[in-house]
């Protein structure tokens, strides 16, 4: 039963809201380590359309010279460095939720091979299309 007094219950609300917001926070930006150093993992969203299998992986304010993709029989690996941008780094932060720095992720490929097909930024997003040659 929620308390008669408004600061109580608002109070209460926002501890939740908070805790659901960081709770997403850490279910979409994965911390993991990297050659013994911390990374982050961004999120990707993996996709097969017949012989094609499609990968968005979600890199903000990454330029193509940041990102490398390795494949290998097994699996796909997207990894870089996103930095914090020129014009930040004397100013006051008040909010920092994007994460910065090395980023790696590796993918599990099914069962098969594949050759690299298409591979572009776009909207904030690593597009990657692959092609199952067996």
């Amino acid at each position: 039963m929620r308390s008669r007094d408004p600061r109580s219950w608002m109070w209460a609300e926002a501890l939740e809201l908070l805790q659901d917001a960081e709770r997403l926070q850490r279910q979409f930006f994965q911390v993991g380590v990297l050659q013994g150093a911390p990374c982050w993992e961004p999120p990707v969203d993996l996709y097969e359309n017949g012989n094609e299998l499609w990968m968005l992986v979600a890199l903000p304010g990454v330029t193509p010279q940041q990102v490398q993709v390795v494949i290998t029989p097994t699996l796909i690996i997207v990894q870089g460095e996103r930095s914090l941008p020129t014009n930040s780094r004397r100013a006051a932060i008040h909010r920092l939720e994007i994460p910065y720095g090395r980023f790696e992720r590796r993918i599990a490929l099914p069962a098969g091979e594949f050759e690299l097909i298409d591979q572009r930024l776009e909207h904030g997003c690593l597009v990657l299309g692959l092609r199952r040659l067996t």
